[in-house]
């Protein structure tokens, strides 16, 4: 039996005002869902293509006040896919259009990648495999 496909990414924010608008401008979407949970945490929630689902969570406990690193156990990066390597430059394009400072696109044997990050440091990267 194969190990099922991931359904979805949720990363911590340190301010929903801050980077609910941010994400909103980069997916080019209002969330699926925003709300604030009975757990104690408010997040908001995109479908992407493919079916997969992102969110961002704040938590009513404060974040410490640091930025992200991937240096730390835990996550390192999430990748969104993009079908092929122009798809990646169009992306990079937006980006600049949005002001998202960026890597640039970098090309491997195993694919090519943009990488950025979100006003919190969280590392982000749009991935194509090789064509």
């Amino acid at each position: 039996m194969a190990f099922p496909g991931l359904n979805h990414v949720a990363v911590t924010v340190r301010d929903m005002a801050v980077s609910g608008p941010w994400y909103r401008r980069l997916f080019d979407a209002d969330p699926a869902v925003d709300e604030h949970t009975a757990a104690g945490f408010r997040h908001l929630v995109w479908v992407l293509g493919g079916g997969t689902l992102f969110g961002i969570h704040q938590h009513e406990l404060p974040a410490p006040d640091e930025r992200f690193s991937e240096f730390r156990v835990g996550l390192d990066h999430v990748g969104f896919g993009c079908a092929t390597r122009g798809e990646l430059e169009t992306w990079m394009t937006r980006l600049n259009k949005l002001g998202i400072q960026h890597g640039g696109i970098v090309d491997a044997p195993y694919g090519s990648g943009l990488s950025f990050r979100d006003p919190d440091g969280i590392a982000l990267e749009l991935f194509a495999l090789p064509g």
